[in-house]
């Protein structure tokens, strides 16, 4: 068994967590103030995931926000950077927008702000 001291980020309160594991089981979580931090030191200890936030360069030169729809693995997080790189596009670009179809385990990459 395995215990593991987190802070939850899931709100402002920062609660100190401490889940206990066993492999890839969560056996307890302890010291989350609300369910929301259960989930988070659950997922947290599996499988950490994390939202990736970027620019992108349209043809004209225009720096256009993106971020993933979905928070992507976190092992994947430079994968999917490499493929943000690649991007660029045609202006009007809206919030919302979906500029890579599937850049990670069937997540988009959208526009986090307007552009064009």
């Amino acid at each position: 068994m395995t215990t593991k001291k987190l802070t939850c980020i899931e709100c402002p309160m920062g609660c100190a967590i401490e889940a206990e594991t066993e492999g890839e089981r969560v056996l307890s979580v302890k010291g989350n103030g609300c369910p929301r931090g259960r989930m988070y030191a659950e997922n947290e200890v599996i499988c950490p995931r994390r939202v990736v936030t970027s620019t992108v360069r349209a043809y004209d030169g225009t720096m256009v926000p993106v971020k993933t729809a979905q928070p992507v693995k976190k092992e994947e997080m430079f994968a999917v950077i490499e493929k943000i790189a690649a991007v660029h596009p045609r202006l009007p670009v809206r919030v919302g927008d979906i500029l890579y179809r599937g850049i990670a385990d069937g997540i988009d990459l959208v526009a986090a702000g307007n552009a064009g």
